[in-house]
């Protein structure tokens, strides 16, 4: 009984706020705005009738292929793809070229992403590191001021100083060189008409906008996109930016070097660099350097299952993986007993602490990435939860087998929640799963060409050292900041059965890890799964989904041991289920919808 109405009396009522030391955050929201379809009045025939059915809580289902994203002008932008016979792979370069228009507070070219890809002709995973690089010129103390001390999380973020190299424009050009078979440019195009001629601001971008007004009108440029006449733009208004459509015009003619050379180059670096008041570091040089990198997926097998996913410099695939690893290890049957979300809160401490202490970018720190997830390591540390009856009392770093001494200090960095995620199957059977970011909620407000630049930065830590060792993740020339954004293929027997990620800062990885286990191991349709309250236990308090049936939660959770917390928790998950027929789940915190045929 407790379940049905956990699943069933949702009401999501959400906005964000930053973990770890960002209370002068607290006004930096990302809330939902009501997403009445108002601003989506010209949507096709089957768009309207896929919002109509996440609202109903049902999947789209689909016998081809699916896409499911966080806005429906780019889910539709992707599916004209599809419908064409494109690739997964050329769906995404639509995708991600709209939702930068139409979702600028989340995701664009001035941002990063990382990409997991499943084969179906070789039946092989392979995983694109887009994560944007500090810039040669970074140093360690980036975020300190003259006498030692950490910036203030909002003076590091709006302006120059946190802007990494981006690498979202070179990972759209690599899959599609890899994986593509559409034209380049044709893709690029709906982004283009919808830039030129206009589109409506949904409810998502207009309510962002109002909550972030101060930041926004700092720069000029950004003032004047944003607040135009000094007024902050509306729901349903028509939004036109030809600035960004000549960008995509030039990469479209010539590929990504128009990006990372040449005149659009020059004026990154000069706005990074002219930043009133927090100029960068970024240079020419960084942008002319900049590559996406191949590296091996992170496999952890679950029930029957192998959940695949990014490895670093992202912490998503490892700490998503040794949840569910050391899950697997006890007994996790019925979600309506407060018992069992002991059992997932503890193990997400766990996999927190050894994300602290030994997860960064792994081309620059030794890391024991396959201790962390050797099944040996997990069950003795499911062992430390199975062996209690209430929370566990202390939490700390586990010793996972390495060749390497384990002098590190515990992290000190901040992730904000303002993401976006793709999932998309198409007709081949290949699957992709990307999430893309800017970082915080319109990045580092810095607005040029037509595009936001990120502050990806700011996601390394802003302390070199703790307790006299230094801190993997501290910041280095070059070096790509960890991340926990968490794209996941999940396979059995070497198909893939689930696509699924999500935005939502470090809690992403509660989000991927919940959003699998009530699909695959509690019988959830993937549109149940996605729509399940949340319940998210990073560091020790337990958040608790406002405005849903997680709030029953509150006083178990509290006799077993834990603080909770009643907040908002803004996922935007969209997945992919892959059976007899393909079912696709978009988030309804979310303006996104899932789309197939």
């Amino acid at each position: 009984m407790l379940l049905r109405h956990f699943l069933s009396s949702c009401v999501f009522t959400v906005f964000l706020v930053s973990p770890g030391f960002a209370q002068q955050a607290a006004d930096a929201v990302e809330p939902e705005a009501d997403t009445g379809v108002s601003a989506f009045a010209n949507l096709s025939d089957a768009a309207q009738s896929a919002l109509a059915t996440k609202e109903a809580g049902e999947p789209v289902v689909a016998d081809d292929w699916m896409i499911a994203a966080a806005n429906p002008l780019a889910v539709e932008a992707g599916a004209e793809v599809l419908a064409n016979g494109g690739t997964a792979a050329d769906a995404m370069v639509a995708v991600q070229a709209v939702l930068g228009l139409v979702e600028p507070q989340s995701s664009g070219l001035g941002g990063g992403a990382f990409l997991v890809w499943y084969d179906a002709a070789s039946g092989e995973i392979t995983t694109l590191d887009g994560r944007e690089t500090a810039p040669l010129a970074a140093t360690p103390t980036l975020f300190q001021d003259e006498n030692g001390e950490r910036l203030g999380f909002f003076d590091a973020v709006v302006g120059g100083l946190s802007v990494g190299t981006p690498g979202t424009p070179k990972l759209m050009e690599e899959a599609h060189r890899l994986w593509g078979r559409s034209n380049w440019g044709d893709l690029l195009e709906p982004a283009i008409t919808l830039a030129e001629d206009g589109f409506a601001v949904s409810p998502r971008m207009a309510t962002s906008i109002a909550n972030d007004a101060e930041r926004l009108q700092r720069f000029p440029a950004t003032a004047a996109y944003f607040f135009p006449g000094g007024t902050p733009l509306a729901e349903g208004q028509t939004l036109q930016n030809p600035a960004y459509a000549d960008t995509l015009r030039q990469i479209a003619q010539h590929g990504t070097d128009a990006f990372y050379t040449g005149p659009i180059a020059e004026d990154i670096v000069a706005t990074v660099r002219n930043a009133d008041g927090n100029p960068g570091v970024l240079s020419t040089l960084d942008l002319a350097l900049y590559d996406v990198v191949a590296r091996p997926p992170i496999c952890v097998d679950f029930l029957s299952y192998e959940v695949c996913g990014m490895g670093p410099p992202s912490s998503g695939a490892l700490t998503v993986g040794q949840i569910l690893g050391m899950m697997d290890n006890l007994a996790f049957d019925d979600p309506a007993d407060a018992d069992v979300w002991r059992l997932i809160g503890d193990a997400s401490r766990l996999a927190f602490a050894d994300r602290g202490r030994y997860m960064a970018d792994s081309d620059f720190v030794p890391m024991p990435t396959e201790g962390l997830v050797d099944p040996t390591y997990l069950s003795e540390r499911a062992a430390l939860i199975e062996a209690e009856t209430n929370a566990l009392a202390e939490v700390s770093p586990g010793n996972p087998e390495w060749d390497h001494a384990q002098l590190w200090g515990d992290d000190v960095s901040i992730e904000f929640p303002s993401t976006s995620h793709i999932s998309i199957v198409d007709g081949d059977g290949n699957a992709l799963s990307m999430t893309t970011t800017i970082e915080n909620g319109f990045g580092s407000r810095l607005f040029v060409r037509g595009f936001l630049l990120n502050n990806e930065l700011t996601d390394f830590s802003f302390a070199t050292h703790a307790d006299g060792y230094p801190i993997a993740n501290r910041v280095e020339p070059g070096k790509r900041p960890r991340s926990s954004m968490s794209p996941t293929i999940v396979t059995e027997g070497g198909a893939p059965v689930l696509v699924v990620g999500s935005p939502g800062g470090s809690r992403i990885i509660g989000y991927v890890a919940k959003t699998i286990m009530a699909h695959l191991a509690w019988d959830m349709d993937v549109q149940a799964a996605v729509s399940m309250p949340h319940l998210v236990n990073r560091f020790g308090t337990y958040d608790l989904e406002e405005g849903t049936d997680a709030v029953a939660f509150e006083e178990p959770l509290q006799a077993l041991g834990y603080e909770t917390n009643i907040r908002g928790l803004t996922s935007g998950l969209h997945a992919i289920s892959i059976g007899d027929t393909l079912q696709g789940g978009a988030d309804p915190r979310r303006e996104g919808i899932a789309l197939g045929e």
